[in-house]
């Protein structure tokens, strides 16, 4: 504030030497106006509530040949174990609240919100999920979350947006983890396991008959898979939307099946502005961006 002033009298100053003391005042309230404009503006995104909802692909260990070329081709999603551990273990020091869909939805999203329970109230939030359901990254999430917890007594919780019909498949160009790989990471308590659909497919493409098939084998199948470990069928409510987008048609649809959805685009939720629970905002991450900035945007910065 006083450098503002500074700038200001200097500034104004400076007009007096060009402009009658009418034109002075005019354009001195007019700097002052839009400068209040401006502090309100940020006032206002500094007191609105936010969580930041990370989306992977998948999670490579630079330590082992098979994720590394030539065995394995370098993509855009790819997010190294290394890297990752940093970011999560910076978040527990932190004391970040590792949320699960249902706990989102819960607490942050219905209309009739639950009570933050006593153990999280002022805690900063923050959702690590992963799309797809590959097994590169289910080795590697293992592990970090494993040694994390050994060394925190801390458990992360790490949401899987998976087809299920690909579990324990190779893809076109990747495996995608088993059944029971996924069940361990459940029953560990490490992973919220949720739909990404059947086939992958977009699904403003499909008809409305196509895509309630889709919806539904996909639930089945995935609550198949973890059966009694799922007693309050928390599996599977929530999906995620291949090619990160839908329409209203697909919303309308979706509600039938799943509590909320999830999109891509590459802003934070603001809890108070979200317009429908099918359409959660995540951040999508890619292997050029750095450890430190993942932090700094689980804080709310701007990507």
């Amino acid at each position: 504030m006083f450098g503002f002033y500074l700038v200001l009298k200097n500034y104004k100053n400076w007009l007096k030497t060009r402009l009658n003391r009418r034109q002075e005042r005019a354009v001195v309230a007019l700097i002052a106006f839009v400068f209040g404009l401006f502090l309100y503006k940020v006032i206002i995104e500094l007191t609105v509530e936010e969580v930041t909802i990370f989306g992977f692909h998948d999670i490579v260990d630079l330590e082992k040949p098979s994720d590394r070329p030539p065995q394995r081709p370098v993509l855009d999603g790819d997010y190294t174990k290394q890297d990752l551990q940093l970011v999560l273990e910076s978040l527990i020091q932190q004391n970040y609240w590792f949320l699960t869909t249902q706990e989102l939805y819960d607490y942050f999203v219905k209309p009739d919100r639950l009570p933050i329970p006593p153990e999280h109230r002022g805690q900063k939030r923050v959702m690590i999920s992963t799309d797809d359901g590959y097994t590169s990254a289910h080795f590697s999430l293992m592990e970090i979350a494993e040694n994390l917890e050994q060394k925190y007594g801390k458990k992360i919780k790490i949401v899987w947006f998976v087809n299920p019909p690909f579990m324990g498949k190779e893809g076109l160009q990747l495996p995608h983890a088993t059944c029971e790989e996924l069940r361990d990471g459940f029953q560990k308590g490490y992973y919220d396991l949720q739909s990404h659909g059947s086939n992958h497919t977009n699904f403003s493409e499909l008809s409305d008959d196509k895509l309630e098939i889709d919806l539904s084998k996909a639930q089945q199948i995935l609550r198949d898979c973890t059966g009694n470990l799922d007693p309050d069928r928390t599996v599977a409510r929530h999906v995620a939307y291949p090619f990160g987008d839908a329409d209203d048609r697909v919303e309308k649809i979706v509600a039938k099946y799943h509590l909320s959805g999830y999109i891509y685009n590459n802003q934070m939720l603001k809890l108070d502005r979200l317009k429908s629970p099918y359409h959660i905002p995540r951040v999508s991450i890619h292997n050029r961006i750095p450890p430190k900035k993942l932090i700094w945007l689980a804080k709310g910065g701007l990507l």
